[in-house]
This record gives C-alpha cells, sequence and structure tokens, in this order.
C-alpha cells in the first residue's frame, strides 16, 4: 500500500479524537474498517503508531512524527481544494492554461505569477509522476504546457512537434538522511559515507530506480534499493531508517539533513513544453523566477551554487533568514 493523504487524514483524525471509535463516527466509517485501515497505515510506515487500550488512542513517539509532518500537508491539501473551488467558480467562464508538472518547488511560484499576469484567468494543475505521460497530454491537446524532469541517462520520449525550452541544463540531485546521520556532520557527502544504508526511491518516477541503481553500481555500492513514495521516504529518512535523493530546492527540516553529493553523481535536466514556441515564450519568464525564488530558499543549494560559481538570472541572491524560511518565505524574493 502506497501513502496517501486520505490516509494522513485518518490519522489525524484519530489523533483528535483519541479513540477509534470517536474518530470512525467523525469520519463516517465503521470502527473495524478504521481498525484495519491503521494497522496497513502502520505496516508501510513500519512502525506503530499508535497505543490502543480501554480508555482510548494515543500517539507513539513515531506516531507523533508523522502528524507532526502530517498535520502541515492536510491543512495545505484542503487549503488547495478550497482555493481551487472559489477560483474555479471565479473563472469557470473564462479559459484556463492547463499545465501538467512533476514535483518541483518551482510550481506555487509558478501559478501565483501566472494569475497575477492574468488575474481573470485560473490555470489548472495536473501533477503526474511520470513526465513521460505529460509530454504525451500536451501533444494530444490535453494540456497545454508540461513542466518536467528528465533523469540523466534516462532520456525522454519527446513526442514529433513538441516544443521545449531547457530551464536547468543540469540540476544535481542531493541526498537527504536523518539529522542525526553521522554523514550529516559533512557539507558534503561521498556515496561511500552512505555504504551501509539502505535507499528509498520512487520506482513510478520515469528513470529514477534505474538512475539511482546505475550511479550506486558505478560507485561499486550494492546497496538495498527500496521502492516508495518521497513522502513515505523522508518519514522513514527522519528516522534513519532509510537515506534519498532529494532535489536540490527541498527545504530545510530540523529532523532531517539535505547534502550535495560528492562529484554530484546524480543529475536531471528540467523542461518546459509545449506545442508552439509562442506558448513557451510567454509561460518560461515567470516559471524561471519561480525557481530561482524556490532556489534561494535552500541553503544548502545556495551554496552549491556559490561553489560552482553560479551566475544568478538577477543578481546575487539576499542573505537566508531562517526565521522568515520557518513563516513559508516572503511573497517575492528577488523578483
Amino acid at each position: 500500500m502506497e501513502l496517501e493523504v486520505r490516509h494522513l487524514r485518518v490519522l489525524c483524525a484519530i489523533a483528535d479524537a483519541g479513540s477509534l471509535h470517536r474518530a470512525a463516527r467523525e469520519l463516517g466509517m465503521a470502527q473495524p474498517s478504521l481498525s484495519t485501515q491503521l494497522r496497513r497505515i502502520e505496516q508501510t510506515l513500519g512502525g506503530q503508531l499508535f497505543t490502543r487500550d480501554r480508555t482510548g488512542s494515543r500517539p507513539t513517539p513515531l506516531g507523533r512524527l508523522v502528524l507532526g509532518r502530517a498535520r502541515p500537508l492536510v491543512a495545505e491539501l484542503a487549503a488547495l481544494v478550497s482555493e481551487t473551488r472559489a477560483a474555479a467558480a471565479r473563472y469557470a467562464a473564462g479559459p484556463r492554461p492547463r499545465i501538467g508538472a512533476t514535483a518541483s518547488r518551482a510550481l506555487p511560484g509558478w501559478l501565483r505569477r501566472l494569475r497575477e499576469r492574468v488575474p481573470a484567468v485560473e490555470p489548472s494543475l495536473r501533477m503526474d509522476v511520470s513526465a513521460n505521460s505529460l509530454l504525451r497530454l500536451v501533444a494530444e491537446g490535453r494540456l497545454d504546457l508540461a513542466f518536467v524532469h528528465e533523469v540523466e541517462g534516462s532520456p525522454l520520449r519527446v513526442p514529433a512537434g513538441l516544443c521545449v525550452r531547457v530551464l536547468v541544463e543540469r540540476e544535481p540531485q542531493f541526498v537527504t538522511l536523518a539529522a542525526d546521520h553521522p554523514a550529516a556532520e559533512r557539507p558534503v557527502v561521498a556515496l561511500a559515507d552512505l555504504a551501509g544504508d539502505r535507499w528509498m526511491v520512487d520506482g513510478s518516477v520515469d528513470g529514477e530506480w534505474d538512475g539511482l541503481s546505475r550511479v550506486l553500481r558505478g560507485a561499486g555500492l550494492d546497496a538495498d534499493l527500496l521502492h516508495g513514495d518521497y513522502l513515505t521516504a523522508y518519514s522513514l529518512a527522519a528516522i534513519g531508517e532509510v537515506v534519498t535523493v532529494s532535489q536540490p530546492t527541498a527545504r530545510p527540516r530540523s529532523d532531517l539533513a539535505i547534502r550535495p553529493l560528492a562529484g554530484d553523481p546524480i543529475g536531471v535536466r528540467l523542461l518546459l513544453a509545449a506545442r508552439t514556441e509562442e506558448e513557451l515564450e510567454e509561460n518560461y519568464p515567470e516559471l524561471a523566477d519561480s525557481y530561482w525564488e524556490a532556489a534561494r530558499q535552500s541553503p544548502p543549494y545556495l551554496e552549491w551554487l556559490a561553489r560552482e560559481q553560479t551566475e544568478w538570472p538577477d543578481g546575487p541572491p539576499e542573505p537566508w533568514d531562517a526565521e522568515e524560511a520557518e513563516r513559508g518565505g516572503p511573497a517575492v524574493v528577488g523578483a
């Protein structure tokens, strides 16, 4: 079973209600069904999340860790649904740019900028782990734009006739590990430092499994490679069960360390695809601004870019403000 947002809602409901019986009633479920679902979630995450006795249900230490990450995600999704429904009601009569994307921290800023440029039009967003699927949808006319990443060594199948603009020719992929992992003390981590670790990767993302496998074999590592979505991977990495690959724009977390890999062995290319050059020309600038805005909010990536002497599109970054990052970052950074 793969962990989904509805499972996170279940965990929050049990914690808030204090018992499976009350949580089942609030969720509109039978208690046996809720108990079965909780057991499956615990099996997926690899540990008991609640202690259950006659007085109710209380989170275990692992449960509190998961809930600490689940609550903001559930709240964010609820806000997203509410805002999207409101926007749909406002702009139902107008044309909507149909955007597809693989996961990226640049997406919130890009959508915001598109709204600001054309306030009367609300873009739609379709997320997919498969970049190849999104490119096909653009070619078929079911999407207008696709922002995707191409794993090094696993070329995407770009349909004939699509126009493509490269946002970043090679974005290094970092490693995410527990904050108390011995390698977390180093500013740059060598693959050899992780020889005893298990890796978790989402094999449903085009090229990810093969790409990481090639890199580990090339480094002479016979590491255990586990399949799991990245939400689960981050949760398990936080307790030291696995390490995982992450985008360099990933936001800091107190329980995780995000570090560059020595020699940058894993890289992706970031692409924007459309059916016409005019669509690329119209929408690329906001995407580029949003990507570099996200980059400025990631201290490890800032340090990597400084070492690589990367030229910023609009001048050097502003100093990192950790308190501002905790509040979600500035509305517009460096714009």
